[in-house]
């Protein structure tokens, strides 16, 4: 019987490390950048474009998709798009989007928001404090943070978020 459960918990690991590195090889297959070891990410508090203010620990437990973005970015538009159509299949399996707009006022994102039709939190970070925390040098740069809070990876640039290939790695991600 020892053998049995020591059998079982081997398999159970070596499962679940050839499943991290699998998700770890999607998303760099899928053009995020992706740490060698564990990176945590940087909490922050922010107003959203109703004057509430947010943090970044409230998501803990969910799979956060941060993007940096502003409403004059061709690319930020192109892809907000898909962004809801992604935020739309996964937010009831645990991904929160938070669509942090760089140096705007509250008017102009939350009409950019009603124009394109966009349900998921749009933060000000007015003195690009929090960009500058993430390094963030180009828009829309994106981090995807894990359940418990570490960086997954990091994409610059437009995506197709709503693509086949996204949403089977963002199952497995929220698996």
């Amino acid at each position: 019987m020892k053998k049995i459960i020591l059998v079982l918990i081997i398999t159970i690991s070596i499962s679940t490390a050839i499943s991290a590195a699998t998700i770890q090889e999607k998303l760099a297959e899928n053009g995020f950048a992706v740490a060698d070891k564990t990176v945590p990410s940087i909490n922050f508090k922010l107003e959203n474009i109703e004057g509430i203010e947010e943090e970044l620990t409230d998501y803990r437990g969910k799979v956060v998709f941060l993007n940096f973005w502003a409403t004059w970015c061709g690319p930020c538009r192109y892809e907000m798009p898909s962004m809801e159509k992604l935020y739309k299949e996964f937010k009831d399996d645990g991904l929160a989007i938070l669509a942090i707009n760089l140096g705007e006022t509250a008017p102009d994102v939350r009409e950019f928001m009603e124009k394109y039709k966009l349900s998921f939190p749009a933060l000000l970070d007015t003195d690009r404090s929090v960009s500058l925390k993430y390094g963030v040098r180009s828009i829309p740069t994106t981090y995807l943070i894990g359940r418990d809070g570490n960086i997954l990876g990091m994409a610059v640039g437009a995506r197709e978020w709503d693509s086949n290939a996204i949403k089977q790695l963002f199952r497995e991600i929220l698996e």
